[in-house]
C-alpha cells in the first residue's frame, strides 16, 4: 500500500522522525496481557514515539453496558494527545502496532471521532519498521505541549438504540468484524454469549491486511466492498469496539466513508440479552 492521506510506510516516517508537526503513537497491545504493550514499548519502540494503552487511554471504564472498551472520555483523551505534542487539526499523528493494525486502527479512527483528520497507520507496524533496517530505542521521549480541543463527530458512532432501530432496514448494512467461527457462534473466546447480531454479515478484520500486517492494495480494498457499496449506512462492530476499526479504515481506503462504529459492539449487545 503506498503513502496515502491514511497510511505511511516506513520510509516516509523515517525521513520524518525529526519533524515537528508529526508525533508517533506506539499502539501495541495484548487482550490476553494487558501490561505487554507497555512492557514492548519501553524495552524498545520507534525513536520518539509515545505510548498509548488500550484500557488506560483509548477506553474508559467498564459498565454495565458499553462493551469491554466503552469509549474514553472526550476531555481526558484530549489532554493527553496535548502532553504528547499533538495539535488539533495541526499534527499528523502516526499509528502503529504489531497485531495488523488491531489497536493503531483504534487511535485512528478515535482521532477522527474526535474532529482530528491528521492521523495515518504505519504500514506493516513495529514489525515492518524493523524489518526495513531502521532503528530502535528505549529512551522515552519527554512530554511535549500541544493544544488539543476535542469536536466530537458524533454521526461517526451508533449505541445500541441505533443498531436495534436500523438492524432491519433495507438500506442499512450491519458489519460483523470478528473471525468468521466467532460470528458463526461455533467459538466464543472471551464473551459471556456466543453468536451475532441479527442480520449482520460478517468481514473478518484480519483480510484487510497480508499476513505480515501489510495492507492489501487498494483496489483489493475496494473489491473487498463492492457488495456494500450502493448502502446507505454501513454499521460496523467486533468485539468491543477495537477491530472493527480496522474495517473502518479498509472501508476508507476504498474510497467508502459511510461506515460508522458500534463502539459497545458484541460485549455491549448481549448486555441488554
Amino acid at each position: 500500500m503506498p503513502n496515502s492521506q491514511f497510511v505511511v510506510s516506513p520510509a516516509w516516517l523515517f525521513e520524518h522522525l525529526e519533524d515537528p508537526q508529526v508525533v508517533i503513537v506506539d499502539c501495541r497491545f495484548s487482550l490476553a496481557d494487558p501490561q505487554l504493550g507497555q512492557q514492548q514499548y519501553q524495552t524498545s519502540h520507534i525513536e520518539g514515539s509515545y505510548y498509548l494503552d488500550l484500557n488506560q487511554d483509548l477506553s474508559s471504564p467498564v459498565g454495565k453496558h458499553g462493551g469491554r472498551h466503552p469509549l474514553p472520555n472526550p476531555n481526558d483523551i484530549a489532554n493527553k494527545l496535548a502532553a504528547i505534542g499533538v495539535n488539533y487539526q495541526k499534527t499528523l499523528v502516526v499509528a502503529y502496532d504489531d497485531s495488523r493494525f488491531a489497536f493503531a486502527a483504534r487511535l485512528w479512527w478515535l482521532l477522527r471521532y474526535l474532529g482530528h483528520e491528521q492521523v495515518a497507520v504505519l504500514d506493516g507496524g513495529f514489525a515492518g519498521w524493523q524489518k526495513s533496517g531502521y532503528s530502535v530505542t528505549n529512551i522515552i521521549p519527554p512530554p511535549r505541549m500541544g493544544s488539543f480541543v476535542a469536536q466530537v463527530q458524533i454521526e461517526k458512532a451508533v449505541d445500541f438504540t441505533e443498531v436495534k432501530s436500523r438492524q432491519d432496514s433495507h438500506e442499512v448494512v450491519l458489519v460483523d468484524s470478528r473471525e468468521s467461527d466467532r460470528y458463526r457462534g461455533e467459538r466464543e473466546p472471551i464473551d459471556k454469549i456466543a453468536g451475532h447480531i441479527p442480520g449482520a454479515v460478517n468481514y473478518p478484520w484480519q483480510e484487510v491486511t497480508d499476513s505480515n500486517g501489510y495492507l492489501l492494495p487498494q483496489e483489493e480494498q475496494r473489491r473487498r466492498w463492492e457488495k456494500l457499496e450502493t448502502s446507505e449506512e454501513i454499521l460496523v462492530y467486533c468485539g468491543s469496539g477495537v477491530t472493527a476499526c480496522v474495517n473502518l479504515l479498509s472501508l476508507e481506503l476504498a474510497g467508502i466513508s459511510k461506515g460508522k462504529l458500534y463502539p459497545g459492539s458484541w460485549s455491549d449487545w448481549i448486555s441488554y440479552l
